[in-house]
């Protein structure tokens, strides 16, 4: 791989802001250079959305969410399934432009597209079907009325390391309630959203239903400081997320969110060892380089097999090839962009000097023909103290802790001795020991034999500060509605 084949990839990437079914530059939005993760070269320039461009698309957003309430229920229906079908027509277009967002491998930036199309698909069938309840009353003969109906203008906040995995999860069932949508994402990478928000238009819906407006930190406080915004749903880390439930309660503006983990993956002595390295490898330091709020990064391994499974897993990391994201072979790619790396490669220096644990593979930084990316060896450390920053600390890249265990018990204490519970990640082959472990564990999702594959039909969110919404199922619907109670006296 050399950077003029990288260079030589270039897509028609789209530049400004959506809003009302335009493409617009606006008034006081300004100009980001967006940074290629794989060259360290800048690969577009784009507009940032400013507080003129926020207060239009809510004043767009609020006249295309009443012409999208007035549609028959059945039309509203059709239209959303017209989307799901254009996605899944881009999901090629739309994979590459993800790859130019934020350098996901090619071998899993399809399957981001491919969730959204699900979601789109689960949640245009629910469409038609959003029953109310007609409850009796204690005493009276009233007629008591349960309906949902949509909140209005929502805002969705989408992390740069999958604004189309927010597409699906947020914004489908956003839609699918009868609400306007302005998506906010990352300038880190904006170019899957925005072609997302064309493609929304081109499907059918209201110009304006979607708005798309990119943007650092600047424009996010504009959008969630709003006065016209509904709701917000927010998809990022912590100390972001309490700024924006902050600035969102001037306006009492309710928020749902969904934010970081420090996912435990548990491997007791009967799992298939072989099936459990590899799941822990694309789980943890290698499935999008550790940059997931899924990521399995404290793996934990009873003592009977500790050796045996460190063996294997090493040995499928060392396997892993890491290179240029349009490679159908590489799994591995760079992080994100250089600040992100030298803040990983900071944690690694610092947990080896005041020994955090032992270093049993990566910790540099990929020199030679990738010496120009933001790559990083996929790193483990063993024998980390479960209170140590390499174990409570979301590190965000391909960093992992392996620490051994002798029962049951044990296990569950250090698992659940995290202040996040978003994902936790159970090997075994043992039906009863699944089933009691899953429930003693504080976590919104337990995957067991298997990684976190995030399906429309199960409610997906955390406990603790993991986050307090949840995304998938009904829950997912519920999220983006308000409850109404209408009593008729007869």
């Amino acid at each position: 791989m050399t950077e003029t084949t990288i260079a030589d990839r270039v897509d028609e990437l789209p530049t400004k802001l959506l809003i009302g079914g335009d493409q617009v530059t606006g008034t006081s939005a300004t100009q980001h250079e967006h940074i290629y993760p794989a060259t360290g070269r800048p690969n577009a320039t784009i507009t940032l959305a400013g507080p003129d461009e926020v207060d239009r698309a809510v004043d767009t957003g609020r006249e295309a969410q009443r012409e999208w309430m007035a549609l028959p229920i059945g039309r509203r229906r059709d239209i959303m399934f017209d989307l799901a079908d254009a996605v899944r027509d881009n999901v090629e277009e739309l994979g590459r432009l993800s790859i130019h967002d934020f350098a996901v491998p090619i071998r899993t930036a399809p399957g981001h597209a491919m969730l959204a199309e699900s979601f789109i698909r689960y949640y245009a069938g629910h469409i038609d079907k959003a029953h109310g309840q007609n409850s009796e009353v204690s005493g009276k003969h009233d007629l008591n009325l349960v309906d949902h109906e949509p909140y209005g203008v929502v805002g969705i906040i989408a992390p740069w390391n999958g604004p189309l995995v927010v597409v699906g999860l947020s914004v489908a069932p956003a839609l699918a309630a009868g609400n306007a949508v302005i998506l906010k994402p990352s300038e880190l990478s904006p170019f899957s959203a925005l072609r997302f928000g064309e493609i929304c238009v081109e499907a059918g819906l209201p110009p304006g239903l979607v708005n798309v407006l990119p943007s650092d930190a600047g424009g996010g406080r504009s959008l969630v400081a709003h006065r016209g915004l509904d709701k917000i749903h927010f998809t990022g880390g912590g100390a972001t997320a309490r700024e924006v439930l902050t600035a969102a309660a001037v306006n009492l503006t309710p928020v749902a969110t969904e934010l970081g983990g420090k996912s435990a993956n548990i491997i007791f002595s009967d799992a298939d060892l072989q099936q459990a390295a590899i799941l822990s490898a694309w789980q943890g330091p290698l499935g999008q380089s550790g940059q997931s709020c899924a990521c399995a990064s404290r793996i934990f391994v009873h003592h009977d097999v500790y050796d045996e499974f460190m063996q294997i897993f090493l040995a499928v990391l060392a396997a892993a090839k890491i290179g240029d994201p349009f490679d159908p072979d590489v799994m591995l790619g760079p992080v994100v962009s250089e600040p992100a790396m030298n803040r990983i490669l900071g944690v690694i220096d610092d947990a080896v000097h005041n020994r955090n644990g032992s270093l049993a593979t990566g910790g540099q930084r990929v020199g030679g023909e990738l010496g120009n990316g933001y790559y990083i060896q996929p790193t483990v450390f063993t024998d980390v103290d479960n209170k140590s920053p390499l174990a409570t600390t979301e590190i965000f890249g391909p960093v992992v802790s392996v620490t051994r265990f002798r029962d049951e018990s044990e296990v569950i204490a250090l698992a659940n001795d995290s202040d996040y519970g978003l994902n936790a990640y159970v090997q075994t082959m043992n039906l009863p020991r699944a089933h009691r472990v899953a429930r003693s564990l504080q976590s919104g999702s337990v995957w067991i034999n298997r990684n976190s594959d995030i399906s429309p039909q199960g409610p997906y969110g955390g406990f603790k500060q993991s986050g307090s919404g949840r995304s998938g199922g009904i829950e997912g619907l519920r999220e983006f509605q308000q409850t109404k109670n209408t009593r008729i006296g007869l």
